[in-house]
């Protein structure tokens, strides 16, 4: 589930007295924060090996990322936290990977994350009513999400196995 909706829903639920919304902002923004550190932890310290791993998205999008961190610095972070998100996690291992300040990249992170954290939390506690039927909803339809992808992954499987060569028969 995406954390952008799990935001909302916790907003909903402590709009409704289900949740203390101090408890679900300092959590949230703390896990937040967290992975994010993790990231830079990961490129900071994994070395070349990270750049090149499909969990980087190889080197073009490590290129891309190092590219807009070089360009935008701290409002790259800090943007890349709560308004350009899918850049997020790239710009979290890149920031390690070029040796970008820590505690200049945990301010911006920090500043942003929390900025993330609020705005949902409270658009979820504003529009209460229609999260919670959104919430349920979206749960009715998971499991045919999943049955989804799990056929679209047996059949790449399946696909990319019938393609392989055939092994070379000693004899």
């Amino acid at each position: 589930m995406p954390s952008s909706l799990l935001l909302l829903v916790s907003g909903a639920l402590t709009e409704q007295g289900d949740m203390n919304l101090g408890l679900a902002l300092t959590l949230s923004a703390a896990a937040a924060i967290l992975g994010d550190n993790i990231g830079y932890a990961i490129g900071r310290w994994g070395g070349r090996h990270v750049r090149l791993s499909r969990f980087a998205g190889g080197e073009e999008r490590l290129k891309r990322a190092e590219d807009w961190l070089k360009r935008w610095q701290g409002a790259g972070i800090f943007f890349s936290r709560w308004l350009i998100t899918p850049l997020g996690p790239i710009i979290n291992i890149t920031s390690g990977l070029t040796g970008y300040s820590w505690l200049r990249f945990l301010f911006y992170d920090v500043i942003g994350e929390v900025l993330w954290v609020v705005l949902y939390i409270l658009l979820g506690r504003f529009f209460s009513d229609r999260v919670v039927e959104m919430s349920e909803l979206l749960g009715d339809f998971v499991w045919v999400i999943v049955g989804l992808l799990s056929v679209g992954v047996l059949g790449w499987v399946v696909a990319k196995y019938l393609r392989a060569p055939a092994p070379e028969k000693q004899g």
